[in-house]
């Protein structure tokens, strides 16, 4: 191969070898070796097969055939990242379509809302804003932010959209395009106050719906949970991300003079940012837990969710040492840091048991900004080696192995996985961002990763830039625009044409508060419980030492025997955790209410509304009734209350339109008392065809006084789903529980 201009830097340099220290004689055979910056060879032999020990082990190579000129190029003494900039320069031309909008992958096409957002927030913002712009405008429809996947139907069972705003903004910010600040805000406003209604939570702060991207329900949440049970889980990486939404639309909003519309949104984050300080944080892990989970009485699942605690890092969620706690204590495991910790028996790799590119990158940015060398350089390098060994941008790999083969799905150039790998350049080794109309350099190069690196054509705005960096460390020993010392490390966004940057560092990086490093862990398993004659019982669980008996989410006992006798109906709900001698615990069991008959009303709907239906087998009483766009939009009943308390509401339903994990037609209305907005009743999809699921939507809980109360079940503006013509259950009857 003739050799380039990419080539010639540094040429003289010995190839750089990157060889992953085997842990045993099956992880033997990991090698990749960069001969230029333009290829790559792999030698790589999965984990599970037998050492090839005396033979050869097969070699794949990649070999840059893509013209990457327009893009900003990349050197360094490190000639293999160098290689995997370019590899993956090469697989962003790749994945942009010819209408110029991303695609998600080599197996995925079409623009996927929160793939997209985060693949713009890790780097293809400031790569490709006009196609990041063209790719936003796809996930918009009828005003609104598309959730276009998720479980039970989308939204608002899965309410991470709004990462959506955060993209937005960056590509804002890259820009300074007014005339797109003004585009987005009115999407931006409405998103954000449709979720005021369908899933802010207001007695905890926190935010309603699944995991943000964690959307597989068997990955991460217990068996038992339905689709309404996830609506109600307030998750921490859904949580932060419409924490940093609310914030840039009050930011926008103050920017374009809508005064009262900043404070609303400013004062929601707020709220947010308590709620996750205040009920997710874990202190004795030093940690955020995964989610509240339950329904009643929600319990906070202790598991570590990496996306969320790596974004209440960047975020500021986390405060002052909270941040380097997060980063120093969150588990990570030899391979990277995997998506939850520990991982759930019985599962197959994906979400569990997997690692996520995307993720590690932004787990980079955490520990960059927690000031973590060690926790960066393992970051890093766990990016670096799926990249070289895999020779693509995989879309995941096996945490317990380090391998792409034996996950359930997986893709070649991920949209996000490619946006992660150059957003090590342009985010961790050159600290990119912006502030105040200004780009400003946060540089962390960890020391073994030193040396000079240089990024040249940089196009931001009405500039081009070329930036260099000498040494290793964060802190700045001196910045140079043009020559020019500057005082702070930043430059206007408002300089034209050619510019060089010239920063070195101050080869010193302190102190770093190191890593929690863990092999892969396995929980026990959930256990199944059931009472019969004042007796909990429930089935021993491998590896379980010891249970953790639950009563209305606060820990009654804790015993090594597998049931508990009641000596009465206490009107109550208990679960059961399972606890492995290193500590690790199940998912609580599926809650069992023991409540007294007299506590539990039941209204047949059919007897204040119709028409009475009967073709679906399965109902109570005389039959059910539909609700749909055209049909009972407005539905009013009247419960009979003898005393006055603390009550649970939801409605058994069934909806038919589509799987539990995929399509759009989750059915949502909004529940008022007399006049008073209650709150949002979700009735997700439970299986394409299935009319005969019948099952409970989430439940409301409010205090009601002794006397008969009037309820309507109401079609509002802001209960459109994301397919915007089917918005339809079956309804059997409500349920009034009296749970204090």
């Amino acid at each position: 191969m003739q050799e380039s201009p990419q080539n010639s830097f540094n040429k003289n340099k010995s190839p750089y070898t990157f060889l992953v220290k085997p842990d045993s004689v099956e992880q033997e055979g990991y090698v990749a070796q960069a001969h230029s910056r333009t290829e790559i060879s792999s030698h790589y032999q999965s984990p599970g097969e037998k050492p090839l020990i005396g033979k050869q082990i097969p070699e794949n190579r990649w070999l840059l055939s893509s013209d990457i000129s327009d893009n900003p190029s990349y050197y360094s003494q490190q000639v293999l990242v160098d290689a995997l900039y370019n590899l993956s320069l090469e697989e962003v031309k790749w994945n942009i379509e010819a209408d110029q909008t991303f695609r998600t992958g080599e197996k995925w096409e079409g623009v996927w809302t929160r793939d997209v957002s985060y693949s713009i927030l890790l780097g293809l913002g400031l790569l490709e804003p006009e196609i990041s712009k063209n790719s936003l405008r796809r996930k918009v429809k009828s005003g609104r932010i598309v959730q276009d996947t998720g479980t039970g139907g989308a939204y608002p069972v899965s309410s991470d959209r709004v990462v959506w705003a955060l993209a937005a903004y960056e590509v804002y910010q890259v820009t300074g395009d007014q005339e797109w600040l003004a585009e987005i805000y009115p999407i931006l406003k409405q998103s954000l106050q449709d979720d005021m209604k369908n899933v802010y939570d207001p007695t905890t702060g926190l935010v309603k719906g699944e995991s943000s991207f964690l959307d597989w329900r068997e990955q991460t949440y217990p068996h038992w949970m339905q689709p309404a049970d996830i609506y109600e889980s307030l998750t921490l990486g859904t949580c932060a991300v419409h924490y940093q939404a609310n914030s840039i639309l009050a930011t926008i909003a103050n920017e374009l003079g809508e005064i009262e519309v900043a404070k609303e949104h400013k004062h929601l984050a707020e709220r947010i940012k308590g709620g996750i300080n205040k009920h997710l944080w874990v202190a004795d892990n030093g940690y955020y837990g995964q989610y509240l989970y339950g329904r009643n009485h929600k319990i906070l699942s202790p598991r570590a969710e990496a996306l969320g605690e790596a974004l209440c890092v960047l975020f500021d969620i986390a405060e002052g040492n909270k941040q380097q706690e997060v980063v120093s204590h969150t588990p990570v495991t030899p391979f990277g840091i995997p998506s939850i910790f520990p991982q759930t028996p019985h599962i197959p790799p994906y979400h569990n048991d997997g690692i996520w590119p995307f993720v590690q990158a932004f787990w980079s940015l955490a520990a960059a900004k927690a000031g973590n060398e060690v926790a960066l350089t393992e970051s890093l390098d766990a990016i670096y080696r799926a990249t070289a060994l895999f020779l693509t941008n995989k879309e995941n790999f096996v945490a317990h192995s380090g391998d792409y083969a034996g996950t359930q799905i997986n893709s070649n150039r991920q949209l996000w996985s490619v946006a992660g790998n150059l957003g090590m350049v342009y985010k961790v080794f050159f600290g990119l961002a912006f502030e105040n109309d200004c780009l400003t350099f946060s540089p962390f190069v960890p020391r073994k990763y030193a040396g000079t690196k240089r990024l040249q054509g940089l196009k931001i705005r009405k500039a081009v830039l070329d930036l260099e960096i000498e040494g290793f460390g964060s802190q700045i020993q001196s910045i140079a625009l043009d020559g020019q010392p500057l005082d702070i490390p930043q430059i206007p966004l408002t300089l034209e044409g050619p510019h060089k940057v010239k920063i070195t560092l101050s080869n010193d990086i302190g102190p770093s508060n190191g890593v929690n490093k863990q092999q892969v862990r396995f929980a026990p398993a959930s256990p199944v419980i059931s009472f019969k004659d004042n007796l909990l019982t429930w089935k021993n669980q491998d590896d379980a030492a010891r249970y953790k008996v639950l009563r209305n989410g606060e820990v009654h006992v804790q015993t090594d025997q597998t049931q508990l006798e009641l000596t009465k109906v206490d009107n109550a709900v208990y679960q059961v955790v399972a606890i492995n001698d290193r500590g690790d615990e199940s998912f609580a069991s599926e809650p069992i209410s023991i409540f007294a008959a007299e506590r539990v009303i039941s209204l047949e709907l059919e007897k204040f509304a119709g028409p009475i239906l009967t073709d679906n087998a399965g109902y109570h009483g005389e039959g059910y009734i539909e609700t749909s766009k055209t049909v009972n939009t407005s539905l009013s009943f009247s419960v009979e209350i003898s005393v006055s308390g603390l009550y649970a509401m939801d409605l058994v339903y069934s909806n038919g339109n589509g799987p539990v994990n995929t399509d759009n037609r989750c059915a949502i209305r909004a529940l008022y008392k007399e006049e008073d907005f209650v709150g949002t009743v979700v009735f997700p999809q439970r299986g394409s065809g299935n009319w005969t699921d019948w099952g409970k939507s989430n439940s409301l809980q409010l205090h009601l006084e002794k006397g008969k109360h009037r309820f309507t079940l109401s079609l509002a503006p802001f209960c459109e789903n994301m397919n915007g013509e089917v918005n339809q259950a079956f309804l059997d009857r409500v349920r009034v529980i009296r749970i204090d």
